[in-house]
């Protein structure tokens, strides 16, 4: 399986699409100044305590508090709370973790009010993002993760993954974390440590540390609320979770984005640092790579798969719904039965893949088309574990009720990338009523001219539809070569699958995006429909 990972990044935001063999599997989009994102550490006060939840809310920064549940404090909170109130009220010592005495586990069964007072500090870590209404859910159980491990401070114990499966493996590095590993510092072995020497993993334990040691005395320094560490940045912790030694490619049209690429990939696979190309064609990356049309495809309600059959999905506050037809499928038997299971089975591998693509979290419900034989749904159950095994989210899979409905439940950490498919008007601005298609090409050219003679800009492309681009450059002397000749030929008119009908959008020579709608543009519309309803009203 040939896997390749393409970066766009934008002004605003980067795109991150995971393709194997050539098809999306996953798609990750990121603000470029995105906060309160996973693994982010801050320092936060508590605001509330909720015994009836037995949590409390706390004061991060963000617009609605954060949740903090009894159970997210872990249960060496009595050592954290002892050194975070050390570290807070003495600004001049930083305390030694190592030389400190670990106390007694909390009481697991114990109540918010025992351990937390209104107005304490504490320094909280991000487990999920903010989604919809609710704000951020927190831990106390800070933890610092690498390629090959995570260090757990406040803690004693070493766990090794358990997709390592030979024993011997997992006694070498448990010995090899024992000899090397500093007191009071727990470690989780990740899958990725298997084979890997001990210089390796010393090296990495010790960034790991040091990050540790930075965040506390940045913490010491800092007023509440506050940020005191950031997550690696959202393209890096995809390598770091997904990178694999068969990525045939790592393309990013960004240089320094890809020099971050670059230096992580140096770090884990130096022998692999060649695969990170930067990609330098003026044509969008995403259209290239052919995945602005597998997106459009992908995101709407209503997913086709194959032979007429598909799948409608549907996004409540509690859960998701998945409805599978047949539709219009045509099959040489007539049995039914043997339908259905096929169409089950291929809707199972593009639910699937929609559950990560999408990244799809919490309850979802599947309705499968009916089926009577016990083998079959039970088939059908089977293949879907299968098929999920491969999913980084925990998840957990029921087999079809006596309703046909099959219940999975999936991590939820961050939001569901809901990306809309249909397009807003670009001639009324979703005013209702459009410009003559007819007359796009004289305002294309207007604003063409504006840019050249008004702006003196210089190597800027005008990027417009696929089916536009192709009227501007048909025949031998085209509109776009006139064009050319009639203002110097200092422009390029480009193809851009992700634009509406009658959408463009300009960048200078820096691929800056230009912002050239007039205000003419954005009242035109309401103008002509003022004009409609006084000529209606002077008519009654």
């Amino acid at each position: 399986m040939r896997s390749e990972l393409i970066v766009d990044v934008q002004s605003s935001e980067v795109s991150i699409a995971l393709l194997e063999d050539s098809r999306l599997v996953s798609l990750q989009k990121e603000s470029r100044n995105l906060a309160y994102a996973v693994g982010d550490i801050y320092l936060a006060k508590v605001k509330k305590l909720m015994p009836g939840l037995n949590a409390a809310f706390i004061n991060v920064g963000y617009e609605k508090d954060a949740f903090l549940h009894y159970l997210d404090l872990g249960s060496r909170f009595s050592t954290y709370s002892k050194f975070i109130k050390e570290l807070l009220e003495d600004k001049k010592k930083i305390p030694q973790l190592s030389k400190i005495k670990l106390l007694p586990d909390i009481d697991k069964h114990g109540t918010v009010s025992d351990q937390l007072t209104a107005g304490q500090e504490l320094l909280v870590q991000i487990v999920k993002e903010p989604i919809s209404s609710k704000g951020p859910r927190l831990t106390t159980e800070i933890t610092f993760t690498g390629r090959y491990l995570v260090l757990i401070p406040f803690s004693d114990k070493i766990s090794i993954s358990q997709k390592i499966k030979t024993s011997e493996e997992k006694v070498r590095l448990r010995q090899l974390i024992e000899s090397i590993k500093p007191k009071n510092f727990g470690v989780i072995v990740r899958t990725s440590a298997e084979g890997k020497k001990v210089a390796e993993l010393n090296h990495e334990l010790k960034t790991l540390v040091e990050c540790w040691e930075s965040t506390i005395a940045k913490a010491q320094k800092a007023e509440v609320p506050s940020l005191i560490f950031e997550e690696e940045s959202r393209i890096v912790g995809v390598l770091r979770d997904i990178f694999s030694p068969t990525f045939e490619e790592i393309q990013v049209n960004d240089s320094e984005i890809k020099e971050q690429i670059v230096k992580y990939v140096s770090l884990i696979a130096p022998e692999r640092k060649n695969i990170v190309k930067l990609y330098t064609d003026d044509q969008p990356i995403f259209d290239h790579f052919n995945i602005t049309k597998q997106i459009k495809s992908s995101f709407g309600k209503t997913v086709s798969f194959r032979s007429g059959a598909y799948i409608i999905i549907e996004h409540t506050e509690a859960l998701h719904v998945i409805d599978v037809n047949s539709g219009n499928r045509a099959k040489a038997t007539n049995d039914q039965e043997s339908n259905a299971l096929e169409v089950n089975l291929r809707a199972a591998d593009e639910i699937a893949r929609q559950l990560r693509l999408r990244d799809m979290g919490g309850i979802i419900v599947i309705d499968f088309i009916d089926m009577n034989k016990a083998e079959h749904r039970q088939k059908l159950y089977e293949h879907m574990r299968e098929i999920m095994a491969n999913d980084r989210a925990r998840h957990n899979i029921l087999p079809l009720s006596k309703f046909g409905l099959m219940q999975i439940t999936r991590q939820r950490v961050r939001p569901a990338l809901d990306i809309i498919t249909t397009e807003a008007c670009p001639s009324c601005f979703g005013k209702g009523e459009v410009q003559p298609s007819l007359l796009f090409t004289d305002t294309l050219k207007e604003k063409i001219e504006y840019l050249v003679k008004d702006l003196a800009m210089e190597d800027f492309i005008i990027y417009v539809h696929p089916y536009v681009d192709a009227f501007l450059k048909k025949g031998l002397i085209s509109l776009a070569t006139k064009w050319r000749f009639a203002l110097g030929g200092k422009f390029k008119i480009l193809p851009d699958q992700s634009l509406a009908y009658l959408q463009y959008r300009v960048v200078d020579k820096d691929r800056n995006e230009v912002d050239i709608k007039e205000e003419k543009d954005l009242e035109t519309s309401a103008t002509k429909s003022k004009s409609k309803a006084k000529t209606r009203g002077n008519d009654a």
